[in-house]
């Protein structure tokens, strides 16, 4: 029996389309292209639909080209990250347990694959903590993340983020909150 480490998929990929329908097709492709898991696949606001698939690095390769390839005119988004950080995973279900909030970073994007990569790039290049990545639901089309950590640390991770980012035109807005009010950190948990 393999441990649960060796189980742990090393990639995660994401497609986020403008059509309900052809978002529907476009998982189907995908699911019978890549040896895959689905982790996602439904609707967000505005309309849109994300699909979004774990598994080896090339089976998740493969299902995101063949999902490209199946419906180009609708595509919204798109990203593969090969050996993702553990701790998306549970931000993207808002079931991360954070001890102690100390700074605040926050990174509004125009995409929700946009606010996962911006989540995954900040935690690997500083030591911060993911507190949550938000789905599209009644945020116009926007997502964002949130994370926490050492004043250094939280900065250095949204300039990583955002860096990354910066040149795609899917960061909305940033910020780095020093010491939050304790009001807002019970909001945030």
């Amino acid at each position: 029996m393999m441990n649960a480490r060796a189980e742990a998929p090393k990639a995660i990929g994401m497609i986020e389309m403008r059509s309900i329908a052809r978002g529907m097709l476009t998982a189907d492709v995908m699911l019978k292209q890549g040896n895959v898991e689905l982790l996602r696949a439904h609707v967000v606001c505005p309309g849109k639909y994300v699909i979004l698939i774990a598994g080896a690095i090339s089976q998740v390769r493969s299902a995101i080209d063949a999902g490209q390839r199946a419906t180009p005119e609708v595509l919204v988004d798109t990203f593969v990250l090969p050996n993702v950080h553990p701790s998306v995973f549970p931000a993207l279900t808002a079931t991360t347990e954070v001890d102690n909030v100390r700074a605040v970073g926050v990174i509004e994007t125009f995409t929700l694959a946009a606010s996962i990569v911006a989540a995954d790039a900040a935690v690997k290049a500083a030591g911060v903590e993911l507190i949550e990545i938000r789905l599209p639901f009644a945020l116009g089309g926007k997502a964002f993340v949130v994370f926490t950590g050492e004043i250094s640390a939280v900065r250095a991770g949204v300039n990583s983020a955002v860096g990354l980012l910066k040149d795609e035109g899917v960061i909305d807005s940033f910020v780095v909150i020093p010491s939050p009010h304790k009001d807002l950190v019970e909001k945030l948990l």
